[in-house]
Parts: structure tokens; sequence; C-alpha cells
């Protein structure tokens, strides 16, 4: 069955495609380590620049993607990505990493506004019984993007033991750039419509005007926002372990052809992860608030377990490098006996990552069916996540003992599980903000109010009862 423009699908498509090379090829840099330099410490203060700024625009994104529309603001924010990774070609020829370091804050603020854009899309536009397939498919074209980049990096330095060459950078900017075009393709919110004949909502709200103002208010309104204070641990904790598992592992034992191997298997495992997580995010015979039950309890196992085996691999050496202390040196990837076993851990660090990440994205669905308010969440999820990159990569860069980041990225992890739980434990089979609420005991239409579910936490809480079995769903708009 052909596949229509203005489907969900079709727009969904294209968002992957635009992740796919644009933080798709980022994160094959950074996977590498140090972004293919030998000397990591640029790259890790670009990465502090870069989600110190990445911060602020995601909790702005929304707003931003919601004014001025998605297309334009994600081919815009494509662009950025080009110039950063231009950057290193400058890095190479003159060893001033200011630049770089300008450049990676300067992408922050494009990458806030493009990750909000793609939550939106992603999360907003599926119905409720396809946002498990929905988060699968992008995160599986997204990390195609990561595969593809460490292919590159991998062949064209497989003889060669320095940082990687300015055609290597070429390269990806090139494949960034073109990722602005791409998102030209991208139709209006309001244009999409989905295979039942209904619309991706819109509040009515939102229609009669408002614009920036309303932005601005809306989004100073999530900082009180019940369900966005309790998944602030897990939105911090969520790209975390990056700086570690990046810098202080991959970067850490392994020689630069293997860390391109590595990267491999990395983006290979979060393809597979996603798969195996859409299939119980979806599975139809179970109540959505179970099927969340159960993937919580899987990613935590399996995260818990990677950090387990992290600790007794790290316990073996305190620095990286070429001045490495890892028994034996510098592994090659080559050298199965050594390498076989820690290149293995990396792939399942992939995996967990992929399912954590995953997750997120299907908890904040659940929370809300409209585009606009979804557009704020994700943005919040980034901008937070972000705040904890940029403190991570600050400890990699200030040279915080690895034992000590091992043991930081596992408590932050199982501080961000109860008010997972929590949360999850609340998942009805439709959207938070979905439900009519009575206040008292005369009902009518005119007095529900979208947004008292999961509004303010310190507004007055009354009791709520549902008064007819069958729930009024306002989010389905008919195709006039």
């Amino acid at each position: 069955m052909a596949i229509r423009y203005h489907s969900p699908m079709a727009q969904m498509l294209i968002i992957s495609a635009v992740c796919f090379l644009c933080p798709g090829m980022f994160n094959a840099l950074n996977g590498l380590g140090g972004a293919g330099q030998l000397d990591t410490r640029t790259a890790s203060d670009a990465n502090s620049a870069l989600y110190a700024t990445f911060c602020g625009f995601s909790i702005l994104g929304g707003g931003i993607v919601n004014v001025l529309g998605v297309r334009y603001t994600t081919a815009v924010s494509c662009l950025v990505y080009a110039g950063y990774t231009g950057t290193y070609v400058y890095y190479n020829e003159s060893g001033n990493g200011v630049l770089t370091i300008v450049a990676g804050a300067v992408l922050g603020c494009g990458a806030g506004v493009l990750w909000a854009a793609q939550g939106m899309v992603m999360v907003s536009y599926p119905r409720d019984q396809e946002k498990g397939r929905f988060i699968s498919v992008f995160w599986v074209i997204f990390n195609l993007g990561g595969l593809v980049g460490g292919i590159l990096p991998f062949a064209i330095n497989y003889y060669h033991s320095g940082s990687l060459t300015n055609s290597v950078y070429v390269l990806f900017a090139i494949l960034e750039a073109s990722g602005a075009v791409a998102a030209l393709l991208l139709v209006p919110t309001a244009k999409v419509v989905r295979d039942d004949g209904s619309r991706v909502t819109v509040p009515q709200a939102d229609q009669r005007g408002g614009g920036t103002r309303r932005e601005a208010v809306e989004v100073v309104r999530l900082f009180g926002n019940k369900w966005m204070l309790l998944l602030l641990p897990m939105s911090f904790t969520s790209n975390f372990f990056y700086s570690y598992q990046f810098s202080e592992y991959n970067a850490a034992i392994f020689n630069l052809r293997t860390r391109g191997f590595n990267n491999l298997l990395y983006w290979v495992s979060q393809i597979i992860g996603s798969c195996l997580l859409a299939l119980l995010l979806d599975y139809a015979p179970w109540s959505r608030r179970k099927r969340g039950i159960w993937a919580m309890a899987v990613t935590a196992g399996a995260f818990n377990a990677v950090w387990a085996l992290t600790l007794v691999v790290q316990l073996r050496y305190t620095r990286g490098g070429d001045a490495t202390d890892y028994p034996g040196g510098l592994m090659d990837f080559k050298e199965t006996a050594r390498a076989a076993a820690p290149a293995t851990l990396y792939f399942f660090m992939g995996m967990a990552d992929s399912w954590y990440q995953n997750l997120a994205y299907w908890i904040i669905g659940t929370l809300t069916n409209d585009a606009r308010t979804t557009a704020r969440y994700v943005g919040f999820y980034k901008g937070i996540q972000s705040l904890g990159a940029a403190v991570s990569w600050q400890f990699s860069a200030r040279g915080l003992p690895f034992l000590n980041q091992v043991i930081g990225n596992w408590v932050l992890l199982i501080l961000s599980l109860p008010s997972m739980l929590y949360t999850v434990n609340q998942i009805r089979d439709y959207a938070m903000d979905d439900t009519p609420l009575v206040y008292g005991s005369n009902y009518n239409d005119s007095h529900y109010d979208s947004r008292s579910d999961t509004s303010n936490l310190f507004c007055c809480e009354v009791a709520a009862v549902r008064t007819r079995p069958t729930v009024k769903r306002n989010y389905y708009h008919p195709v006039l």
C-alpha cells in the first residue's frame, strides 16, 4: 500500500531521514570518542557548550516550532550541524579549538529546535496504538545514520592511526547539509491527515491565535507541570552516560579503527533494541499500563546489568588513550581474546540506551495527543536531557576519575526509576489529557478543560469522576 505524502508515516519518514543525516552523523563522530580526535578535550569542551545551549533552546524549541512551523525551523537547524563538523577541518590544520567550541554552542541552539520538531512529529502524529511502532521506525532510521557514519571512518582510517582526516569531516558536513534539503519536504502540522481521516490535533485556543505570547506562557507553565516534574530524573539521566561510554570507555581502551568498529556495534544494537521494545510497547492484548510496567522492568534490568559489568571492566584501568594503563594497552578488534568481551559490552550499552530513550518517548506520548503540547513536552525532555549531558561532558573534560563516573552514572539511573514507575503506573488506555473531568455533580462539556489533568502541579486538585463509560474524545477532527 502506497504511503500518502500528507500521512503521519510519510512525515515521520521524512523527519527520520533528516535525523539520519544530521544528528545521526553527529552521533557517529561523537561515538568515536573526541569526534575522531586523539586529544578528546576540545570535543568534550565543545559538547559541554553544545549541551548548555541545547538545554535552553530545547525548552524554548517547542514554542519556536509552534510559532514558526516545523518545515523551515528544521531546515535551518540542519545547517548548523554541517557548520560544526566543518570546524574540525580548521582544528586539524591549526590546532586551535576555539572555533569548534563556539560552533558547538551554536549547534546546541539548532539542535534544541530540531529535536522539539522531531518529537512532535514522532509522538503526536500517530494514533495511540501506533506510537510504539512509530518510535521504533524512527529509531531504526536515525541510528542507521550512526551505523553508516561509523562505517565511513572505519573504512577510511583502517590503516590510519591518527585523528580523522579532513576528507572524512568534509564528507560528513556535506551529508549534514543535505538534511536541510530533506527538511523542506515536511508539511505543516494542520495538513497532516491520518489513515482514519482524523487530523493531528491543534487545540481551538491555538487556532484562535495567541502566537508568541501564548507559547511563552505555556513554556513557563512546563516548570510547574506535574508530569514534567515527575520525569525530571529520567530526562536528566537519559544522555548523561554518553560522555563516559564514548570517551572514557570506547576512546580509552581501543585504538582508532576499533573505536569505529565498536561504533558499528553500538548503533546496530540501537536498531535491534528499538525493534524488540516496540513489540512490547504495542502489544495489543495488554493494557498500556501493563506494557509500560513490563517495558520499564526490562529496561531497568538491562541497564543495571550493563553498569555492573562496566564496573568490572573499569576496575582494570584508570586512564585512557595512548597512556592507558589497561592491561596490554589499547585493544584492536583483531585481538579477539582481549577485545571480544569489552566490545560485546559496548554493544549492550547501545541496546540499553535505545530501550531507555524509546521508553521515555513512549511515556511522553501517553500524556497527550495534542501536537503543540507534545512539542513543548519533548522540548522540555530534551532540554533537561541536555543539561545532564552538559554536566557529564564537563566531568569528562575536567578529568573526573573514570571510576567516579561509572558510579555516578549508575546511581543516577537508580534514582530515576521511582518517579518513572509512578508515572507508568498512572498510564491509561488513552492520553492523560483526553478524559473529561467532572467538577461536582452537574457536568456538561463546557466545564471540560483539557489542561486540567496534566497542568500545574500546585493548583488545587478536586475529586473528579468519569460520568459515562464511553469517554468523549475531543482530539479527532473530521476531514472537511
